[in-house]
C-alpha cells in the first residue's frame, strides 16, 4: 500500500520511538494533522505559541535525553521557533523540527506564508534540510534523528512542502543511516587517554571541571568513579549541575561569574584542569589571559571544534565522554594512582577556601530574600523534584542553593540565556515525567515572555509548579546598572507586572503569594499539596544582589561577596523604600 507524506512521516515517529509532539497547526500541515486525529501511539501537546512549543521540545529532550519533537506550519509559525532552535543548537539539546512549507512551485514566489527557513535556521541548526520529493521523506526523517542524537547533540530542521505531505509512495524505512562527511569520533585516542592519565599521577593540584556532555553522554556514573578513584575534586558548569552529586564531600560548586569561592578558587591555583565535556565559556574563565596561569589542561570532548577554541590545552581527547572516561579509570586502576592520596594538603586548602567565603545570605525578619525562598524550595522537595529556570538571578540563586543530585534535574538556558525558557520546559519536562514533581524557578520578567503557557499546562493538567522570584526588576539589569552603570536604572524597573495570582486564576490554575519568611513554607505546602498547575508569587527583596561575582574583565582570584563602592556607585537604598517598592 502507498501512503501519503503525511503518513509516512507519522509512521517514522513511530519508528523512532516518539511518543510525544509539541507544536501548533496552521493551512500547509494539516495533512499531517488529519493523520493524527486518528493517531494513538503519539501524544500531541497543542503550545500556545511556536517559541514556547520549541521549549517545552527542549526541556523533555533535556530531561529525557531523546530528541525533543516539534511541529509547526510554515511562514510565522517556522519563524517563531527560531530563538528556541538557537537555544537548543547554543545549549547541545537534541531536537527534530518539523516545518510546513509552502508547495514546491510556490517556493521563491512570496507565496501566503512563505518563508525560507532553511535559509534562516542554516547558522543555527546543526543540519537542516528541504524534502522535495516524498521518496526522499523517510531517508531525510532517519538522518534528522540521528545527526540530532548523536555526536555533540543539536537540533535538526526538516521542512515539508504541501504538496510533498499529499504525495504518495511505497513506504520503506530504511534501517541503518550513512550521511556522508559525518562520522563522530566515539572512541579517543588511546595515547592520548594514557597522556591524561599521566598528568593525573604528576598533579598536586588537580580539579576536573565538568560541563553538559556529561549529561549528553550519560556519563555521570564515570565521572563520579573517576573522582572516588583520584580524590579529585569536581566543580561544575551551569549547564552541567546534576553531573555529580551535589551534596558530595568533592563537590566544589558550580563554577564560573556567580560560581563558589572555593570553585574559583581551585580552578584559578590548580596544576592540572580536567575538563570533561565542557567548553571553556566566557562566563566560566573570566579574563582568558589570567585564566588558570599554573595549570596544565587535559580536556575531554567529543566536538573537535570546542577544543583550543577559547583556551590552549595541553592534552586534547576527542571522543564520547562516556567511553574515554571508561578507559580512562580502566588505566588509572591497573596503574594504582586511584590507591594514592597524594592531594591532601590541596583538599585542606580548597576546605579553607570553602570555611573562608560560603554562599551566605542574610534574611533575618526583614524583606524576603531569595535564597530563602530556593532553599525552602530545596529542603521541602528532598532535593528530589526537577527544577527548570528562566534566566536571571533567580537563575544563579537556583544554581548555587539547590542542590542537585541527580542527572537531568536542572534544566535552564545556558549559552543563549533565554528568557521565557522556563515555563515552557517545565511542561516538557513534565510531559516526560509525568509523576515527577517539577519547580519552575522563574523571575517576573521573563516568565511573563512565555506566560500564555500556562494556558497549555492547565489544559493537559500538568502539576507545574511556578515559582517566581518576584523583585519588580529585570534583577541582572538591575544588579549591572548599579555595579557598572552608576545607578542608572533604564528601562529595568517592572513595578507595573500583572497580578500574578489572578492572572494565574484566569488560566484555570492555583495562584498563591508570600510576601513575608513565615508564609513561604505554607504556600509551598499548599502548592506541592494541590494537583493542578501552580503559581506563587514570592515577593522578595528588590534590591538584593546576587553574590559572588567576578566582574566583567577579571579573573577568578578576583572576586567580589558585597557591593563594593569601587566597582560602581552603591545604591542607596533603604529597607523603607524597598517596602515601598514592594507595595508599589
Amino acid at each position: 500500500m502507498k501512503l501519503s507524506g503525511a503518513q509516512i512521516l507519522i509512521e517514522c515517529l513511530r519508528r523512532e520511538g516518539v511518543k510525544v509532539v509539541f507544536g501548533y497547526p496552521g493551512g500547509v500541515n494539516l495533512p499531517i494533522f488529519d493523520v493524527l486525529y486518528d493517531e494513538k501511539e503519539i501524544e500531541f501537546i497543542l503550545c500556545r505559541h511556536e517559541q514556547g512549543g520549541g521549549h517545552m521540545a527542549e526541556g523533555y529532550a533535556r530531561a529525557t535525553g531523546k530528541p525533543g519533537v516539534l511541529l509547526v506550519t510554515s511562514g510565522p509559525g517556522a519563524t517563531n521557533t527560531v530563538t528556541a532552535i538557537v537555544d537548543a543548537y547554543m545549549d547541545s539539546t537534541p531536537m527534530v523540527i518539523i516545518t510546513g512549507q509552502v508547495p514546491t512551485h510556490l517556493i521563491g514566489n512570496d507565496a501566503f506564508q512563505e518563508a525560507d527557513v532553511v535559509g534562516i535556521t542554516r547558522p543555527c541548526t546543526k543540519y537542516n534540510m528541504l524534502v522535495k520529493d516524498v521518496n526522499d521523506l523517510a531517508q531525510a526523517l532517519k538522518e534528522a534523528f540521528y545527526i540530532a542524537a548523536s555526536g555533540r547533540p543539536g537540533p535538526v530542521l526538516v521542512d515539508l512542502p504541501k504538496d510533498v505531505l499529499l504525495a504518495k509512495t511505497e513506504f520503506k524505512y530504511p534501517e541503518t543511516v550513512s550521511v556522508r562527511s559525518y562520522s563522530p569520533i566515539l572512541k579517543g585516542n588511546r595515547w592520548q587517554i594514557k597522556q591524561a592519565a599521566e598528568e593525573i599521577s604528576k598533579a598536586r593540584k588537580p580539579v576536573i571541571y565538568a560541563g553538559g556532555g556529561v549529561l549528553h553522554s550519560g556519563a555521570w556514573q564515570e565521572l563520579l568513579d573517576l573522582a572516588e578513584m583520584t580524590h579529585i575534586p569536581v566543580t561544575l558548569t551551569v549547564m552541567g549541575l546534576g553531573a555529580f552529586p551535589g551534596q558530595h564531600p568533592l563537590f566544589l560548586g558550580m563554577l564560573g561569574m556567580h560560581g563558589t569561592y572555593c570553585a574559583n578558587m581551585a580552578m584559578h591555583d590548580a596544576d592540572l584542569i580536567i575538563a570533561v565535556g565542557s567548553r571553556f565559556d566566557d562566563r566560566v574563565t573570566g579574563k582568558t589571559s589570567l585564566f588558570a596561569p599554573n595549570a596544565r589542561i587535559v580536556h575531554i570532548d567529543i566536538d573537535p571544534t570546542s577544543i583550543h577554541k577559547n583556551i590552549k590545552v595541553h592534552v586534547p581527547i576527542v571522543g564520547d565522554v562516556k567511553i574515554v572516561l571508561r578507559e580512562l579509570n580502566t588505566i588509572l586502576r591497573t596503574s594504582g594512582v586511584g590507591s594514592m592520596t597524594p592531594f591532601r594538603e590541596w583538599i585542606d586548602q580548597i576546605a579553607g577556601w570553602k570555611r573562608e567565603h560560603p554562599l551566605s545570605y542574610n534574611q533575618g525578619d526583614s524583606l524576603l530574600k531569595p535564597q530563602y525562598v530556593i532553599e525552602k524550595i530545596y529542603e521541602m522537595t528532598h532535593g528530589n523534584a526537577i527544577v527548570t529556570t528562566d534566566v536571571g538571578q533567580h537563575q544563579m540563586w537556583a544554581a548555587q542553593y539547590y542542590m542537585f543530585n541527580r542527572p537531568r534535574t536542572f534544566i535552564n538556558s545556558g549559552g543563549l540565556g533565554t528568557m521565557g525558557y522556563g515555563l515552557p520546559a517545565a511542561i516538557g519536562a513534565q510531559m516526560a515525567n509525568r509523576d515527577s514533581l517539577v519547580v519552575c524557578i522563574a523571575g517576573d520578567g521573563s516568565v511573563v515572555m512565555n506566560i500564555q503557557e500556562l494556558a497549555t499546562a492547565v489544559a493537559y493538567n500538568l502539576q507545574v509548579k511556578v515559582a517566581i522570584i518576584n523583585n519588580k526588576y529585570l534583577g541582572m539589569v538591575r544588579q549591572w546598572q548599579q555595579l557598572f552603570y552608576n545607578g542608572r536604572y533604564s528601562s529595568s524597573f517592572m513595578g507595573d507586572s500583572p497580578d500574578f495570582v489572578k492572572l494565574s486564576e484566569a488560566f484555570g490554575a492555583v495562584g498563591l503569594r508570600a510576601t513575608k519568611v513565615g508564609e513561604v513554607e505554607g504556600v509551598l505546602e499548599e502548592a506541592f499539596r494541590v494537583t493542578t498547575p501552580v503559581v506563587i508569587d514570592f515577593q522578595v527583596d528588590p534590591y538584593e544582589n546576587c553574590y559572588p561575582m567576578i566582574p566583567a574583565g577579571a579573573g577568578h582570584n578576583e572576586m567580589v561577596f558585597e557591593d563594593p563602592e569601587n566597582i560602581g556607585k552603591k545604591s542607596p537604598v533603604k529597607e523603607e523604600a524597598a517596602e515601598g517598592v514592594l507595595t508599589a
